[in-house]
């Protein structure tokens, strides 16, 4: 049986307040703040900047009181409409213990963001049962593809994924399942922790960039040995980017670790979808019921 247990969020209207926070990893570039205000201008909402977006502690968009600040005060304030991270990096998973998920359940409102944004999606889900938006982070450049994907999300509320142009099958067959999951190693780590992501009878998405194959491979082993991924109903792998070269170092793809993962498991399973560290990415609403099929290698989200 599909868990759908999930409240969803309200659509954002032209003129709704986006509060723009940095709850991962430093901001080098002062042009970036810029770009996301003006993302946020673009799509017809007003950006409303966290204290502390340019602040700096070694590796980390300020200190972790900085950074919490920030996104307490974004869900404190009743007039901010949506939450969108600047960017992610490392840093949001030392913030899970003091989210005012409180306030977050009083009030849901839409979070957006991915790579290492994943850490807040999956303690949302574990504490309030609200969608989240795995979709780019407001520093990207917004290619006509992202911004139509994140407009049909957040906006019309329709189905912001489809059909993969480049997917490719690993292990054929249908699921149905609440989506769960974003950037792979942020998905491991949380393993054993309050906020792991639930991977009963999911449908897991996953992305990473520059981790070499045997570091895939150990972390979905990881995934496997723990019981998790024969607990989900398929897999829908997006953008793996290994160092270069490294496959020709280690002789195996991305696509094979994947593959066999998803047999041992006996799970469906195809890869090639639009979502990660790349231009074009699909807006994938986390939470929310979809169905996988590798015969057209989809995913259609069906219900908030």
């Amino acid at each position: 049986m599909t868990k759908n247990l999930f409240q969803p969020v309200r659509p954002l209207a032209r003129g709704a307040r986006v509060a723009l926070v940095a709850p991962s990893g430093i901001l080098r570039d002062p042009a970036q703040v810029e770009r996301a205000r003006e993302n946020v201008k673009s799509l017809g909402w007003q950006p409303v900047q966290g204290k502390n977006v340019a602040a700096s502690h070694a590796y980390l968009a300020g200190t972790d009181e900085q950074r919490i600040s920030d996104l307490n005060a974004a869900i404190a304030d009743e007039t901010i409409d949506a939450i969108w991270c600047v960017r992610g990096g490392y840093g949001a998973m030392r913030l899970l213990r003091q989210i005012d998920y409180a306030g977050l359940r009083a009030n849901p409102r839409p979070l957006i963001g991915f790579s290492d944004i994943t850490a807040l999606h999956s303690a949302i889900q574990r504490e309030c049962q609200i969608v989240t938006f795995h979709a780019p982070t407001a520093r990207n450049p917004l290619t006509p593809f992202s911004r139509e994907h994140l407009l049909r999300a957040v906006v019309e509320q329709r189905d912001s994924c489809g059909s993969a142009p480049h997917g490719r099958v690993l292990r054929a067959g249908r699921a149905k399942g609440r989506l769960v999951g974003g950037n792979l190693a942020l998905v491991t780590a949380l393993m054993g922790t309050p906020w792991s992501v639930d991977f009963d009878g999911a449908i897991l998405v996953l992305e990473d960039i520059d981790e070499a194959v045997y570091r895939v491979d150990r972390m979905l082993r990881q995934l496997l040995l723990s019981g998790a991924l024969a607990s989900c109903a398929g897999i829908v792998a997006g953008d793996f980017r290994p160092p270069r070269g490294e496959t020709e170092v280690d002789n195996r793809t991305v696509d094979e670790i994947i593959a066999e993962a998803a047999d041992d498991a006996g799970i469906p399973c195809f890869a090639g979808a639009p979502f990660g560290h790349i231009p074009d990415q699909w807006t994938i609403p986390l939470g929310a019921i979809a169905e996988l099929d590798t015969s057209d290698c989809s995913l259609h989200v069906t219900g908030g």
